[in-house]
């Protein structure tokens, strides 16, 4: 093309203009709201049949290695919604991501000292989700603080 649009994109991005916080906030949020769609999905959760409301009971794993509920895809679908919300100003983006990050630590850490075949393994959580709450409030965390940090000059 010759002239003034040159340079235009055939379409605009609709992440242009928006602070990298709010873009990374809103990823993560569709991410949390993709994997609890995927929680319910028969094929992507198995065995579906053993899916159950709440607890160490649900036999249901999602990819065949984290261990789910209704409750658990319930938590992932609400805290994807929150996220949406939140990523509407840079401040809730990075509440969101320090916050939810360091919910995430902690619920690793209730992971690695509660028994797994105990009532107070109300969501379920197996070894493979205590990895995945590791790296998902590290992350979130890193994320959050990384994507608002201010540069020098």
């Amino acid at each position: 093309m010759i002239g003034p649009m040159a340079h235009s994109r055939a379409r605009p991005n609709p992440a242009d203009g928006k602070a990298p916080v709010r873009r990374a906030t809103g990823i993560v949020a569709v991410v949390f709201l993709v994997i609890g769609v995927l929680g319910f999905l028969p094929g992507v959760t198995n065995p579906y049949d053993d899916l159950r409301l709440a607890g160490h009971h649900s036999g249901a794993a999602l990819f065949d290695t984290f261990q789910v509920s209704v409750l658990h895809n319930l938590v992932h679908l609400g805290f994807g919604v929150a996220g949406l919300v939140l990523s509407r100003t840079v401040t809730r983006a990075r509440a969101y991501l320090v916050g939810g990050g360091a919910v995430y630590l902690v619920l690793w850490l209730y992971g690695v000292v509660m028994d797994a075949g105990s009532g107070a393994n109300f969501l379920p959580l197996n070894g493979a989700d205590n990895w995945l709450h590791l790296g998902l409030g590290a992350g979130m965390i890193a994320l959050g603080l990384l994507t608002t940090r201010r540069t020098a000059g």
